[in-house]
Protein backbone atom coordinates (compact mmCIF):
# COMPACT_ATOMS: atom_id res chain seq x y z
CA UNK A 1 0.00 0.00 0.00
CA UNK A 2 1.35 3.78 -0.94
CA UNK A 3 0.38 6.86 1.23
CA UNK A 4 -1.58 8.86 -0.84
CA UNK A 5 -0.71 12.78 -0.11
CA UNK A 6 -2.89 15.74 -1.67
CA UNK A 7 -1.17 18.96 -2.74
CA UNK A 8 -0.64 21.11 0.59
CA UNK A 9 -2.66 24.28 1.21
CA UNK A 10 -2.75 26.83 3.73
CA UNK A 11 -5.70 28.61 5.64
CA UNK A 12 -6.04 31.38 8.03
CA UNK A 13 -8.64 31.33 10.84
CA UNK A 14 -8.81 35.15 12.79
CA UNK A 15 -10.81 34.53 15.99
CA UNK A 16 -11.60 38.29 17.45
CA UNK A 17 -12.41 37.21 20.92
CA UNK A 18 -12.92 39.30 24.04
CA UNK A 19 -9.66 39.31 25.57
CA UNK A 20 -7.71 38.97 22.48
CA UNK A 21 -7.69 38.80 18.62
CA UNK A 22 -5.09 36.24 16.86
CA UNK A 23 -4.27 34.91 13.32
CA UNK A 24 -3.28 31.31 12.51
CA UNK A 25 -1.75 30.14 9.49
CA UNK A 26 -1.92 26.43 9.00
CA UNK A 27 -0.16 24.30 6.33
CA UNK A 28 -2.68 21.62 4.93
CA UNK A 29 -0.93 18.10 3.88
CA UNK A 30 -4.40 15.62 3.77
CA UNK A 31 -5.55 15.45 6.80
CA UNK A 32 -1.94 16.48 8.93
CA UNK A 33 -1.93 20.35 9.50
CA UNK A 34 1.34 22.29 10.52
CA UNK A 35 0.76 25.80 12.23
CA UNK A 36 3.28 28.05 10.51
CA UNK A 37 1.98 31.76 11.62
CA UNK A 38 0.62 32.23 14.96
CA UNK A 39 0.34 36.65 16.14
CA UNK A 40 -1.94 37.92 18.78
CA UNK A 41 -3.16 40.81 20.05
CA UNK A 42 -4.43 41.00 23.63
CA UNK A 43 -6.76 43.93 22.78
CA UNK A 44 -9.08 43.36 25.58
CA UNK A 45 -12.89 43.90 23.74
CA UNK A 46 -14.93 42.80 26.24
CA UNK A 47 -12.93 44.69 28.62
CA UNK A 48 -15.81 46.97 29.43
CA UNK A 49 -18.87 44.75 28.57
CA UNK A 50 -20.36 43.99 32.04
CA UNK A 51 -20.36 47.92 32.85
CA UNK A 52 -21.36 49.67 29.85
CA UNK A 53 -22.80 47.06 27.53
CA UNK A 54 -20.27 48.13 24.73
CA UNK A 55 -16.77 46.79 23.27
CA UNK A 56 -13.73 48.99 24.93
CA UNK A 57 -12.97 51.47 22.93
CA UNK A 58 -8.83 51.34 23.50
CA UNK A 59 -9.75 47.48 22.81
CA UNK A 60 -11.59 48.71 19.60
CA UNK A 61 -8.46 50.37 18.20
CA UNK A 62 -5.68 47.81 18.76
CA UNK A 63 -7.86 45.15 17.53
CA UNK A 64 -8.41 47.45 14.37
CA UNK A 65 -4.74 47.18 14.47
CA UNK A 66 -4.20 44.09 14.28
CA UNK A 67 -6.89 43.04 11.74
CA UNK A 68 -5.57 45.58 9.26
CA UNK A 69 -2.20 43.73 9.14
CA UNK A 70 -3.71 40.82 9.29
CA UNK A 71 -6.11 41.54 5.93
CA UNK A 72 -2.38 42.41 4.82
CA UNK A 73 -0.86 39.19 5.14
CA UNK A 74 -3.74 37.20 3.76
CA UNK A 75 -3.45 39.71 0.60
CA UNK A 76 0.24 38.06 0.20
CA UNK A 77 -0.72 34.49 1.34
CA UNK A 78 -3.85 33.87 -0.28
CA UNK A 79 -4.76 30.69 1.48
CA UNK A 80 -7.20 28.10 0.18
CA UNK A 81 -10.03 28.62 3.50
CA UNK A 82 -10.21 31.84 4.91
CA UNK A 83 -12.32 31.93 8.25
CA UNK A 84 -13.09 35.00 10.30
CA UNK A 85 -15.08 34.39 13.40
CA UNK A 86 -16.23 36.49 16.91
CA UNK A 87 -17.11 35.29 20.39
CA UNK A 88 -18.36 35.98 22.91
CA UNK A 89 -17.73 40.65 23.01
CA UNK A 90 -18.81 41.28 19.34
CA UNK A 91 -21.90 38.87 20.37
CA UNK A 92 -23.18 40.42 23.29
CA UNK A 93 -21.83 44.09 22.61
CA UNK A 94 -24.50 46.66 21.81
CA UNK A 95 -21.80 48.00 19.07
CA UNK A 96 -20.91 44.85 18.03
CA UNK A 97 -22.34 44.87 14.45
CA UNK A 98 -21.00 48.17 14.06
CA UNK A 99 -17.09 47.16 14.52
CA UNK A 100 -18.41 44.05 11.96
CA UNK A 101 -19.01 47.11 9.58
CA UNK A 102 -16.17 49.07 10.17
CA UNK A 103 -13.82 45.54 10.16
CA UNK A 104 -15.76 45.24 6.55
CA UNK A 105 -14.99 48.59 5.32
CA UNK A 106 -11.40 48.92 6.59
CA UNK A 107 -9.80 45.62 5.88
CA UNK A 108 -12.43 43.32 3.77
CA UNK A 109 -12.91 40.98 6.03
CA UNK A 110 -16.44 39.13 6.61
CA UNK A 111 -17.00 38.71 10.11
CA UNK A 112 -18.63 35.51 11.31
CA UNK A 113 -20.67 36.22 14.57
CA UNK A 114 -20.70 32.73 16.29
CA UNK A 115 -23.53 31.90 18.52
CA UNK A 116 -22.71 31.03 22.30
CA UNK A 117 -23.88 26.84 20.87
CA UNK A 118 -21.85 27.44 17.73
CA UNK A 119 -18.69 28.35 19.94
CA UNK A 120 -19.05 25.64 22.39
CA UNK A 121 -19.96 23.57 19.74
CA UNK A 122 -16.46 24.66 17.32
CA UNK A 123 -14.23 24.49 20.33
CA UNK A 124 -15.23 21.09 21.48
CA UNK A 125 -14.55 20.11 17.50
CA UNK A 126 -11.30 21.59 17.92
CA UNK A 127 -10.68 19.42 21.27
CA UNK A 128 -11.77 15.97 19.64
CA UNK A 129 -9.51 17.01 16.26
CA UNK A 130 -6.89 17.25 18.46
CA UNK A 131 -7.36 14.04 20.52
CA UNK A 132 -9.97 11.74 18.95
CA UNK A 133 -10.44 9.76 21.73
CA UNK A 134 -11.15 12.67 24.06
CA UNK A 135 -14.31 11.93 26.20
CA UNK A 136 -16.00 13.80 29.55
CA UNK A 137 -16.04 17.37 29.21
CA UNK A 138 -14.67 20.41 27.16
CA UNK A 139 -14.71 23.64 28.40
CA UNK A 140 -13.15 26.86 26.63
CA UNK A 141 -12.47 29.62 28.90
CA UNK A 142 -12.65 33.04 26.73
CA UNK A 143 -12.36 36.71 27.82
CA UNK A 144 -16.21 37.09 28.69
CA UNK A 145 -17.45 33.47 28.38
CA UNK A 146 -16.94 29.84 29.37
CA UNK A 147 -18.38 27.51 26.86
CA UNK A 148 -19.49 24.05 28.27
CA UNK A 149 -19.74 20.44 26.12
CA UNK A 150 -20.37 17.35 27.25
CA UNK A 151 -17.91 15.04 24.25
CA UNK A 152 -17.06 11.41 23.72
CA UNK A 153 -18.19 8.47 21.33
CA UNK A 154 -17.12 11.11 18.73
CA UNK A 155 -19.79 12.67 19.40
CA UNK A 156 -20.92 17.03 20.56
CA UNK A 157 -24.09 17.21 22.79
CA UNK A 158 -25.29 20.92 22.84
CA UNK A 159 -23.48 22.94 24.80
CA UNK A 160 -24.05 26.04 27.20
CA UNK A 161 -22.28 29.50 27.54
CA UNK A 162 -22.11 30.76 31.10
CA UNK A 163 -20.93 34.23 31.89
CA UNK A 164 -17.68 32.89 33.49
CA UNK A 165 -15.15 34.75 31.60
CA UNK A 166 -12.65 37.03 33.92
CA UNK A 167 -14.36 40.22 32.25
CA UNK A 168 -17.86 39.12 33.27
CA UNK A 169 -16.68 37.86 36.80
CA UNK A 170 -14.35 41.41 37.09
CA UNK A 171 -15.98 43.35 40.35
CA UNK A 172 -14.90 47.49 40.48
CA UNK A 173 -14.47 46.51 44.53
CA UNK A 174 -11.40 44.56 43.07
CA UNK A 175 -10.24 40.93 43.13
CA UNK A 176 -12.14 39.33 46.25
CA UNK A 177 -11.17 35.70 46.02
CA UNK A 178 -14.14 34.71 48.02
CA UNK A 179 -17.08 36.71 46.57
CA UNK A 180 -15.46 35.14 43.94
CA UNK A 181 -15.72 31.80 44.78
CA UNK A 182 -19.24 31.87 45.66
CA UNK A 183 -20.15 33.79 42.03
CA UNK A 184 -18.76 31.46 40.52
CA UNK A 185 -20.74 28.37 42.29
CA UNK A 186 -23.64 30.19 42.08
CA UNK A 187 -23.58 30.63 38.10
CA UNK A 188 -22.48 26.66 37.86
CA UNK A 189 -25.11 25.48 40.11
CA UNK A 190 -27.60 25.03 37.74
CA UNK A 191 -25.71 22.71 35.09
CA UNK A 192 -23.77 20.90 37.97
CA UNK A 193 -26.09 17.56 36.87
CA UNK A 194 -25.99 17.82 33.16
CA UNK A 195 -21.75 18.50 33.25
CA UNK A 196 -20.98 16.77 36.00
CA UNK A 197 -17.70 14.28 34.18
CA UNK A 198 -14.66 12.95 35.38
CA UNK A 199 -12.59 14.35 32.44
CA UNK A 200 -12.14 17.96 31.40
CA UNK A 201 -10.50 18.86 28.51
CA UNK A 202 -9.67 22.81 29.26
CA UNK A 203 -9.32 25.53 26.22
CA UNK A 204 -8.62 28.43 26.57
CA UNK A 205 -4.81 30.89 27.26
CA UNK A 206 -5.48 31.38 31.13
CA UNK A 207 -5.70 27.41 31.35
CA UNK A 208 -2.58 26.81 29.23
CA UNK A 209 -0.25 29.09 30.96
CA UNK A 210 -1.87 26.94 34.41
CA UNK A 211 -0.49 24.04 32.73
CA UNK A 212 2.72 25.55 32.48
CA UNK A 213 3.28 26.97 35.60
CA UNK A 214 2.59 23.65 37.05
CA UNK A 215 5.19 22.33 34.83
CA UNK A 216 7.82 24.55 35.72
CA UNK A 217 6.50 23.91 39.48
CA UNK A 218 7.16 19.62 39.46
CA UNK A 219 10.00 20.00 37.08
CA UNK A 220 7.92 17.87 34.31
CA UNK A 221 10.85 16.58 31.43
CA UNK A 222 8.23 17.51 28.45
CA UNK A 223 6.99 21.12 27.76
CA UNK A 224 4.34 20.74 25.77
CA UNK A 225 0.81 22.12 26.88
CA UNK A 226 -1.33 19.83 24.17
CA UNK A 227 -2.48 16.79 26.18
CA UNK A 228 -0.70 17.76 29.73
CA UNK A 229 -2.60 16.13 31.91
CA UNK A 230 -3.27 16.58 35.90
CA UNK A 231 -4.68 14.82 38.84
CA UNK A 232 -7.75 16.77 39.88
CA UNK A 233 -5.55 17.22 43.08
CA UNK A 234 -2.50 18.69 41.47
CA UNK A 235 -4.94 21.08 39.23
CA UNK A 236 -6.77 22.12 42.48
CA UNK A 237 -3.29 23.11 44.13
CA UNK A 238 -2.08 24.99 41.10
CA UNK A 239 -5.51 27.22 40.76
CA UNK A 240 -4.82 27.95 44.45
CA UNK A 241 -1.52 28.93 44.40
CA UNK A 242 -2.15 31.34 41.72
CA UNK A 243 -5.32 32.81 43.65
CA UNK A 244 -3.22 33.23 46.31
CA UNK A 245 -0.81 35.52 44.91
CA UNK A 246 -0.44 39.22 44.79
CA UNK A 247 -0.47 41.23 41.26
CA UNK A 248 3.91 41.89 41.97
CA UNK A 249 4.31 37.94 42.25
CA UNK A 250 1.84 36.49 39.47
CA UNK A 251 4.03 39.67 37.14
CA UNK A 252 7.07 37.26 38.35
CA UNK A 253 5.55 33.93 37.34
CA UNK A 254 7.38 32.17 34.85
CA UNK A 255 5.95 32.17 31.30
CA UNK A 256 3.19 34.76 31.87
CA UNK A 257 2.91 38.51 30.31
CA UNK A 258 1.51 41.19 32.65
CA UNK A 259 -1.58 41.06 30.54
CA UNK A 260 -2.30 37.77 31.52
CA UNK A 261 -1.47 37.99 34.47
CA UNK A 262 -4.77 40.23 35.07
CA UNK A 263 -6.71 37.66 33.89
CA UNK A 264 -5.05 34.36 35.24
CA UNK A 265 -6.51 34.12 38.97
CA UNK A 266 -9.49 34.27 37.56
CA UNK A 267 -9.21 31.72 35.53
CA UNK A 268 -7.71 29.81 38.30
CA UNK A 269 -11.04 30.24 40.68
CA UNK A 270 -12.67 29.31 37.46
CA UNK A 271 -11.28 25.77 37.05
CA UNK A 272 -10.90 25.60 40.93
CA UNK A 273 -15.30 26.47 40.82
CA UNK A 274 -15.54 23.79 37.75
CA UNK A 275 -13.23 21.09 40.04
CA UNK A 276 -15.63 21.46 42.79
CA UNK A 277 -19.06 21.15 41.23
CA UNK A 278 -18.59 19.01 38.77
CA UNK A 279 -16.60 16.72 40.35
CA UNK A 280 -13.78 16.14 38.07
CA UNK A 281 -11.05 13.89 38.70
CA UNK A 282 -8.41 14.76 35.62
CA UNK A 283 -8.19 17.93 33.70
CA UNK A 284 -6.23 17.79 30.02
CA UNK A 285 -5.12 20.89 28.63
CA UNK A 286 -5.57 21.42 24.62
CA UNK A 287 -4.12 23.53 22.70
CA UNK A 288 -6.61 22.72 20.11
CA UNK A 289 -10.19 24.61 20.34
CA UNK A 290 -12.32 26.86 17.92
CA UNK A 291 -10.09 27.93 15.39
CA UNK A 292 -9.28 24.06 14.47
CA UNK A 293 -12.74 23.51 15.48
CA UNK A 294 -13.50 25.34 12.29
CA UNK A 295 -10.80 24.15 10.05
CA UNK A 296 -11.54 20.91 10.36
CA UNK A 297 -15.51 20.83 9.36
CA UNK A 298 -13.90 21.92 6.47
CA UNK A 299 -11.28 19.20 6.32
CA UNK A 300 -14.27 16.95 7.12
CA UNK A 301 -15.89 17.96 3.62
CA UNK A 302 -13.06 17.60 1.69
CA UNK A 303 -10.31 15.00 2.59
CA UNK A 304 -10.95 11.06 4.01
CA UNK A 305 -11.34 10.51 7.25
CA UNK A 306 -7.57 9.68 8.70
CA UNK A 307 -6.41 9.51 12.42
CA UNK A 308 -4.52 12.08 13.10
CA UNK A 309 -1.16 10.56 14.73
CA UNK A 310 -0.72 8.36 11.44
CA UNK A 311 -1.32 11.40 9.42
CA UNK A 312 0.97 13.51 11.03
CA UNK A 313 3.81 11.27 11.20
CA UNK A 314 3.08 9.87 7.23
CA UNK A 315 3.23 13.60 6.51
CA UNK A 316 6.18 14.47 8.87
CA UNK A 317 8.11 11.24 7.22
CA UNK A 318 6.90 11.67 3.98
CA UNK A 319 9.22 15.02 3.30
CA UNK A 320 12.48 12.97 3.36
CA UNK A 321 11.77 11.69 -0.19
CA UNK A 322 11.89 8.05 0.51
CA UNK A 323 9.57 5.66 -1.43
CA UNK A 324 6.18 6.47 0.11
CA UNK A 325 5.06 2.20 -0.21
CA UNK A 326 7.80 2.42 2.37
CA UNK A 327 6.22 2.94 5.74
CA UNK A 328 3.05 1.01 4.89
CA UNK A 329 5.46 -2.15 3.40
CA UNK A 330 7.26 -1.86 6.62
CA UNK A 331 4.08 -1.87 8.90
CA UNK A 332 2.78 -4.70 7.24
CA UNK A 333 5.74 -6.88 7.35
CA UNK A 334 6.41 -6.42 10.80
CA UNK A 335 3.06 -7.64 11.56
CA UNK A 336 4.10 -10.83 13.60
CA UNK A 337 6.85 -8.58 15.44
CA UNK A 338 4.16 -5.65 16.43
CA UNK A 339 1.73 -8.60 17.70
CA UNK A 340 4.44 -9.70 19.98
CA UNK A 341 5.33 -7.03 21.49
CA UNK A 342 5.31 -6.53 25.36
CA UNK A 343 2.10 -4.52 25.98
CA UNK A 344 2.59 -0.32 25.88
CA UNK A 345 -0.91 1.33 25.94
CA UNK A 346 -3.24 -1.59 25.62
CA UNK A 347 -4.52 -3.85 22.60
CA UNK A 348 -6.06 -1.33 20.72
CA UNK A 349 -3.82 1.49 21.06
CA UNK A 350 -0.19 -0.24 20.27
CA UNK A 351 -1.16 -1.23 16.98
CA UNK A 352 -1.72 2.49 16.11
CA UNK A 353 1.18 3.80 17.76
CA UNK A 354 3.28 0.94 15.87
CA UNK A 355 1.76 2.45 12.01
CA UNK A 356 2.71 5.65 13.32
CA UNK A 357 6.36 4.85 14.23
CA UNK A 358 6.57 2.86 10.35
CA UNK A 359 5.29 6.12 8.97
CA UNK A 360 8.46 8.00 10.89
CA UNK A 361 10.80 5.26 9.99
CA UNK A 362 12.98 7.11 7.68
CA UNK A 363 12.73 10.65 9.09
CA UNK A 364 16.40 10.57 9.43
CA UNK A 365 17.30 9.82 5.93
CA UNK A 366 18.03 13.69 4.97
CA UNK A 367 20.07 14.50 8.36
CA UNK A 368 23.21 14.43 9.02
CA UNK A 369 24.52 11.36 9.81
CA UNK A 370 26.80 12.25 12.90
CA UNK A 371 24.01 14.15 14.71
CA UNK A 372 21.25 11.87 12.88
CA UNK A 373 19.55 10.02 16.44
CA UNK A 374 19.12 13.37 18.68
CA UNK A 375 17.96 15.58 15.80
CA UNK A 376 14.99 12.22 14.72
CA UNK A 377 14.34 11.67 19.02
CA UNK A 378 13.66 15.91 19.08
CA UNK A 379 11.72 15.92 16.13
CA UNK A 380 9.41 12.85 16.97
CA UNK A 381 9.57 14.04 21.11
CA UNK A 382 7.90 17.52 20.36
CA UNK A 383 6.94 17.70 16.61
CA UNK A 384 3.26 19.29 16.78
CA UNK A 385 1.34 16.29 15.58
CA UNK A 386 -2.42 15.72 17.56
CA UNK A 387 -3.32 12.98 19.07
CA UNK A 388 -0.93 11.66 21.26
CA UNK A 389 -0.52 11.50 25.03
CA UNK A 390 2.49 12.81 26.60
CA UNK A 391 3.71 8.59 26.99
CA UNK A 392 3.13 8.15 24.05
CA UNK A 393 5.38 10.81 22.37
CA UNK A 394 7.91 9.51 24.77
CA UNK A 395 6.86 6.26 23.72
CA UNK A 396 7.82 6.85 19.96
CA UNK A 397 10.62 8.89 20.03
CA UNK A 398 12.05 6.13 21.72
CA UNK A 399 11.33 4.12 18.97
CA UNK A 400 13.14 6.16 16.77
CA UNK A 401 15.97 6.48 18.98
CA UNK A 402 16.56 2.46 18.71
CA UNK A 403 15.74 2.86 14.98
CA UNK A 404 18.92 5.27 14.34
CA UNK A 405 21.09 3.22 16.60
CA UNK A 406 20.49 4.77 20.13
CA UNK A 407 21.15 2.92 23.48
CA UNK A 408 18.47 2.34 25.44
CA UNK A 409 19.34 5.02 27.71
CA UNK A 410 17.63 7.62 24.76
CA UNK A 411 19.02 11.12 24.56
CA UNK A 412 15.96 11.95 27.02
CA UNK A 413 16.15 10.05 30.00
CA UNK A 414 14.63 11.46 32.38
CA UNK A 415 11.10 11.73 30.42
CA UNK A 416 10.91 8.36 29.33
CA UNK A 417 11.57 6.96 33.59
CA UNK A 418 8.79 9.36 34.27
CA UNK A 419 6.06 8.97 31.68
CA UNK A 420 6.70 5.01 30.71
CA UNK A 421 6.37 2.05 32.32
CA UNK A 422 9.52 -1.10 31.76
CA UNK A 423 7.07 -2.78 29.66
CA UNK A 424 6.05 0.28 27.10
CA UNK A 425 10.31 0.94 27.18
CA UNK A 426 10.72 -2.69 26.03
CA UNK A 427 8.17 -2.74 23.38
CA UNK A 428 9.37 1.10 21.88
CA UNK A 429 12.78 -0.46 21.89
CA UNK A 430 12.07 -3.50 19.86
CA UNK A 431 9.86 -1.88 17.93
CA UNK A 432 12.60 0.36 16.75
CA UNK A 433 15.40 -2.51 16.52
CA UNK A 434 12.57 -4.06 14.32
CA UNK A 435 12.35 -1.20 11.90
CA UNK A 436 16.06 -1.12 11.76
CA UNK A 437 16.41 -4.65 10.71
CA UNK A 438 13.47 -4.00 8.30
CA UNK A 439 14.77 -0.74 6.48
CA UNK A 440 18.73 -2.09 6.68
CA UNK A 441 17.40 -5.64 4.83
CA UNK A 442 15.69 -4.43 2.29
CA UNK A 443 18.16 -1.33 1.72
CA UNK A 444 14.60 1.02 2.63
CA UNK A 445 12.70 -1.29 -0.98
CA UNK A 446 9.60 -2.34 -0.04
CA UNK A 447 10.18 -4.98 -3.08
CA UNK A 448 13.55 -6.30 -1.74
CA UNK A 449 11.13 -6.65 1.60
CA UNK A 450 8.26 -8.67 0.18
CA UNK A 451 11.01 -11.13 -0.40
CA UNK A 452 12.27 -11.72 3.03
CA UNK A 453 9.37 -12.58 6.01
CA UNK A 454 9.83 -12.24 9.99
CA UNK A 455 7.51 -14.12 12.41
CA UNK A 456 7.29 -15.35 15.81
CA UNK A 457 6.30 -18.47 16.95
CA UNK A 458 6.92 -20.54 20.38
CA UNK A 459 9.32 -18.57 21.59
CA UNK A 460 11.60 -17.75 18.28
CA UNK A 461 11.94 -15.12 16.22
CA UNK A 462 12.65 -16.35 12.70
CA UNK A 463 14.15 -14.74 9.32
CA UNK A 464 13.49 -16.35 6.04
CA UNK A 465 14.27 -15.31 2.23
CA UNK A 466 12.18 -16.23 -0.87
CA UNK A 467 14.12 -18.88 -3.16
CA UNK A 468 17.03 -16.89 -4.76
CA UNK A 469 17.21 -13.86 -2.40
CA UNK A 470 19.38 -15.77 0.72
CA UNK A 471 22.71 -14.12 0.03
CA UNK A 472 20.93 -10.38 -0.97
CA UNK A 473 18.92 -10.36 2.05
CA UNK A 474 20.34 -12.19 5.08
CA UNK A 475 24.31 -10.82 4.73
CA UNK A 476 26.10 -10.37 8.31
CA UNK A 477 24.36 -6.89 8.82
CA UNK A 478 21.00 -8.36 9.59
CA UNK A 479 22.17 -11.12 11.28
CA UNK A 480 23.29 -8.49 13.89
CA UNK A 481 19.95 -6.74 13.35
CA UNK A 482 18.16 -10.05 14.03
CA UNK A 483 19.93 -11.06 16.71
CA UNK A 484 19.91 -7.57 18.50
CA UNK A 485 15.95 -7.94 17.82
CA UNK A 486 15.88 -11.30 19.42
CA UNK A 487 17.31 -10.43 22.64
CA UNK A 488 15.19 -7.21 23.04
CA UNK A 489 12.29 -9.68 22.44
CA UNK A 490 13.68 -12.63 24.52
CA UNK A 491 13.42 -14.63 21.91
CA UNK A 492 15.61 -17.61 20.08
CA UNK A 493 17.01 -16.54 16.43
CA UNK A 494 16.87 -18.57 13.60
CA UNK A 495 17.69 -17.44 9.98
Amino acid sequence: MTEVFTAPREAAVIDIGSNSVRMVLYRLEGRAIWTVFNEKVLAGLGRDLSTTGRLSEPGVELAMTALRRFAAVLEGVRPAYTFVAATAAVREATDGPDFCGRVAAETGLQVRVLTGEEEAHYSALGVMAGDPRAHGLAADMGGSSLELIRIGNGRIEPGVTLALGPFALADPGGFDAARLRATISDRLSPVRAQFSADELHAVGGGWRSLAQLHMEMSGYPLRIVHQYAMSAEDARGVARFVAQQSKASLDRLPGVSKRRAETLPYAALVLEGLLDTLSLKRVIFSAWGLREGLLYETLDRDEPAADPLIAGCAALGARQGISPALPAALNAWLSDVIAALPEAFGPERDPVLAAAACRLADLGARLHPDHRLELVFDQVLRAPIPGQTHPERVWLACALNARYGGNAATPAPEAADRLLSDEARKSARALGLAMRLGCDLSGRSPQLLANASITVTRGQLKLTASDGYADVLLGEQTRRRAKALAEAMGLKLDI
